[in-house]
């Protein structure tokens, strides 16, 4: 019998594409013979990940998994080619059974979750033997687990599969069962409203700078045609988010309030009813970055009379978001545009 060596398996796993163990048994049961031991992996249908993992996999389903005491979540987007087998009942159950691993291994990227054992088996083989079943090439793509000792975590996936929200916050104990029932609901806003950030503290200053730019040039393009149309002109804001609206700013403000007050002949005795509803005003007015990128200051979308902020605060004042991640399907994956035309030419040619 012919020796094999680690050489040839590997050499036949680079031509296949098939597991380093389904590898070794070929060419033993071949006696070392490579052509003899790629046809029999083709025939067993493991060859086939080889030429399906060439493929371009933007496609696919986000699975989470929230453990029972809403302690722990874990969120995976793994990607096929086609939509088809998105919707494929042994896909649905993969990414199910993948998320599952994911969340007792704590693996954070592909790179660690290909050096773990699944069934038995190492994942990389696992993968390419569901790679050559369904049919497509299958990636194990994004992958994050969140948990917790002081608070709680939720999540969300939209019923199309292809965006999925965790949220994560520390609360006081008793306040658990009704955070988790926020997170949700927040998560779930989330999904839509595509916030990048908590809090708009997190916004880079420099970003926050060149947006201030771009908007006041688009109003003041804008005017020039409201103008030319004898039409009302916008207001050019000063600001854009609460980041530049610092405590002097503030105090300027409120006293430029007053003056107007005074100046309308509103008696002093009630301007302390009226001038939080003023400054409140002049922050929605100014701040349209935050509302738009900052998951805090969002209207939120189940009561839009209240931001997301308000709507925590009204829940429980011991509620603090502290982890937030949302994944949508085939972000950053550059997709192969091919005309059905040319396709169907290809494959006759």
């Amino acid at each position: 019998m012919a020796e094999i060596t680690a050489a040839m398996v590997k050499e036949l796993r680079e031509s296949t594409g098939a597991g380093m163990m389904d590898c070794k048994k070929a060419l033993v049961e071949t006696d070392g013979d490579m052509q003899l031991a790629v046809d029999k992996l083709r025939e067993a249908g493991l060859g086939k990940a080889a030429k399906k993992a060439g493929n371009v996999a933007a496609e696919g389903l986000i699975t989470i998994l929230v453990s029972d005491d809403f302690t722990k979540a874990s969120m995976t987007e793994i990607n096929s080619q086609t939509d088809f087998v998105a919707k494929n009942e042994n896909f649905i159950k993969l990414t199910q059974d993948i998320t599952a691993h994911v969340q007792s291994t704590g693996s954070a990227s592909t790179e660690e979750l290909l050096k773990t054992t699944i069934n038995g088996t190492s994942f990389e083989e696992y993968l390419n033997t569901n790679i050559a079943t369904i049919g497509e090439n299958l990636v194990a793509r994004k992958m994050v687990t969140v948990s917790t000792d002081n608070g709680v975590v939720n999540g969300y996936v939209h019923t199309n599969g292809r965006v999925g929200v965790i949220v994560g916050a520390t609360c006081a104990p008793e306040a658990r069962e009704k955070t988790a029932a926020l997170l949700k609901s927040i998560a779930m806003h989330a999904s839509a409203m595509k916030p990048t950030v908590i809090s708009y503290t997190e916004l880079d200053p420099e970003f926050v700078e060149k947006e201030l730019l771009a908007i006041k040039a688009e109003v003041e393009k804008e005017n020039e045609e409201l103008a030319r149309l004898k039409k009302p002109l916008k207001r050019v804001p000063e600001f854009v988010s609460k980041s530049q609206l610092t405590p002097a700013i503030m105090a300027e403000v409120e006293e430029s309030l007053k003056a107007e007050l005074k100046a309308s002949g509103k008696p002093e005795k009630i301007w302390d009813k009226i001038l939080p509803g003023q400054i409140e005003r002049f922050i929605t007015d100014n701040t349209p970055l935050d509302q738009r990128f900052a998951l805090l200051s969002q209207a939120y979308v189940m009561d839009d009379k209240k931001t997301v902020e308000q709507a925590i605060a009204d829940t429980d004042p011991s509620i603090k978001i502290v982890d937030y991640i949302r994944f949508e399907l085939g972000e950053g994956i550059e997709k192969q545009v091919t005309d059905f035309a040319s396709e169907v030419a290809a494959q006759l040619g």
